[in-house]
């Protein structure tokens, strides 16, 4: 288990539900244990990515949350994967390449608790829809994006963004 969770496990005495995963490979048969079903489906996921082990699925499950890391993935944010002992950069992109798409469809049933979450994710892809719009129009990406980290897009659709694009880039 992920030191964090076995310091959460609570009291002797107490009824404890732990998720377990079996871990079966030639050399090794392990059993390891998550508090909530959502780390049990993110270990499954690491353990798929390519260089990632057991043992490394672990580590990051005990240096940052399940959703944290989600939404790190998906909105490309390698400076936070690298803040994890053991992941560099090329990790970071390998993980942000074969687990975005997956994320997206893990996050699909999100509860509403995570609804944070859920908008975070579309305005991410609202944006990257309307950059990618944009460059097409001839427009650089880096002059793109610094445009758009001063402004407020949330709420705002796809369309309306390349608008807003659109004015601000047609000022400078």
């Amino acid at each position: 288990m992920p030191q964090n969770a076995i310091e959460k496990v609570g009291n002797i005495g107490d009824n404890v539900k732990i998720h377990t995963y079996y871990y079966v490979r030639e050399d090794n048969i392990s059993l390891y244990g998550f508090l909530t079903s959502e780390e049990l489906r993110m270990f499954e996921l690491l353990i798929q990515t390519s260089g990632i082990g057991a043992k490394s699925a672990l580590t990051i499950l005990a240096n940052i949350e399940p959703h944290q890391f989600a939404l790190a993935v998906i909105t490309n944010d390698d400076a936070k994967l690298t803040k994890i002992p053991g992941i560099g950069k090329k990790t970071a992109a390998r993980m942000i390449l074969e687990l975005k798409d997956k994320m997206k469809i893990e996050l699909d049933g999100v509860t509403k608790d995570d609804s944070e979450v859920k908008e975070t994710i579309e305005l991410t892809e609202n944006v990257e829809e309307a950059i990618s719009a944009l460059q097409v129009l001839g427009y650089n990406k880096k002059e793109i994006e610094k445009v758009f980290e001063k402004e407020d897009l949330k709420d705002l659709s796809v369309e309306d963004i390349i608008r807003k694009g659109l004015t601000l880039l047609g000022r400078d």
